[in-house]
């Protein structure tokens, strides 16, 4: 009989054990690659992106062809650089959704400083850009920044990263929801100076947010609620423009040629506009009537030129990102990736709402842009990118 020793062949179970994707320990954390599957949330995020993007390339044209004829520039200036950034976007989106979310873990404290730096950075003259007697901008070499845009990305990043630790249980706040709010607060303390209190509003949106969905508990979710809207309605109070802001809001008739010319335009613009809209490219109102018609009030010349049929379109898009976000964070195959999908989520929605909401007058004005589709710059690649992060996680959900 001979000597011969037979091998058996590792099963297929066996070697997916053995592979170094599958070593990933319970937290989430170690070497995972994004799996190249195409699920049916990776794709509605994927679409709806690219229709709202697409969306507002055409509707920036439309909007900011007079803006630019009467600066003295081609009438295609504005958009020739929108077209920059939207590809610039593009390639954001592209790389993040092919990037290993577990690798953002690394990077959340050194977003965070360098968000803090930025934000700082602002206030040093030569680098800060003052616009509309607010300094939210770096200038640097011809091209401008908003630090802000990064803090939101941030705060996802590192919140995400902070309550999905298992050295950080979120029944124990003093470890992990209080550091986040002392965050927060850094964040927030800096933007009051710029001042950009729709900013600090998504931020607190995005933290109360994660900390809900990570399970914190109500009581000092409650107390962390009630202290930002007390330091928000103190920042209103104490701030003679917001509250004349606040005042147009409640009343635009009653200063109709100055602090309610805007809203009253803009609501002039959707009411025009009625079922189907005057047609695409055919707006009264961003001839020199409506202020900022091609960033944060382009959704009133969405309304008046794609009529009642293309803002509810729009906002229906909005809606399909909002749901799929969630459930993409749902089906996450971790608590890191649950935590940032539901940051990014609430960001584009937050945001969504205060610059709808103040276009229609159902609130006050707080001087954001229309995700994907007002006229873009870092707003709209940093958005872009977030999506990207939020792609990826769809891509390894369950």
């Amino acid at each position: 009989m001979s000597g011969t020793v037979t091998t058996r062949r590792p099963s297929r179970d066996a070697a997916r054990r053995r592979h170094p994707t599958a070593r990933v320990r319970p937290d989430g954390r170690g070497p995972r690659r994004p799996v190249a599957r195409r699920t049916g949330p990776y794709l509605v995020v994927l679409l709806v992106t690219t229709a709202l993007v697409g969306v507002g390339v055409v509707m920036v044209l439309s909007a900011s062809a007079p803006t630019s004829a009467v600066d003295g520039a081609s009438a295609w200036s504005v958009f020739r650089r929108h077209l920059v950034w939207t590809t610039l976007g593009a390639l954001a989106f592209g790389v993040t959704s092919r990037i290993d979310y577990h690798r953002w873990r690394a990077l959340s404290r050194p977003l965070v400083i360098v968000s803090l730096c930025a934000l700082a950075a602002v206030f040093v003259p030569g680098l800060g850009l003052e616009a509309n007697g607010a300094t939210r901008w770096l200038a640097v070499g011809g091209l401008t920044f908003q630090p802000s845009e990064l803090a939101k990305f941030a705060l996802v990043v590192f919140g995400a990263d902070l309550l999905s630790r298992p050295s950080r249980p979120v029944e124990e706040p003093l470890v992990s929801f209080v550091p986040l709010v002392l965050v927060t607060g850094l964040f927030g303390g800096l933007l009051v100076f710029q001042p950009h209190l729709g900013a600090i509003i998504i931020l607190a949106a995005i933290v109360m947010a994660i900390a809900f969905y990570a399970g914190t508990p109500l009581v000092p979710l409650a107390a962390a609620g009630a202290a930002a809207a007390a330091a928000c309605g103190a920042m209103v109070v104490l701030a003679p423009w917001r509250m004349q802001r606040l005042l147009a809001f409640r009343d635009p008739w009653a200063d109709p040629l100055e602090s309610g010319f805007q809203l009253l335009q803009s609501l002039h613009a959707v009411a025009v506009g009625g079922v189907t809209g005057v047609g695409l490219g055919q707006s009264r109102a961003k001839w020199g009537f409506l202020p900022y018609a091609h960033t944060d009030f382009i959704f009133a010349v969405i309304a008046e030129e794609l009529g009642f049929v293309g803002a509810a379109l729009v906002v229906a898009c909005f809606a399909a990102l909002a749901v799929t976000g969630i459930v993409v964070g749902l089906r996450a195959s971790d608590r890191f990736g649950l935590l940032l999908a539901v940051g990014v989520t609430t960001w584009i929605v937050a945001q969504t709402v205060l610059n709808i909401g103040a276009v229609l007058s159902v609130l006050p004005v707080a001087g954001v842009t229309l995700p994907l589709l007002s006229y873009g710059g870092s707003s709209f690649v940093v958005t872009l990118a977030a999506l990207g992060v939020l792609a990826n996680v769809a891509r390894q959900g369950r």
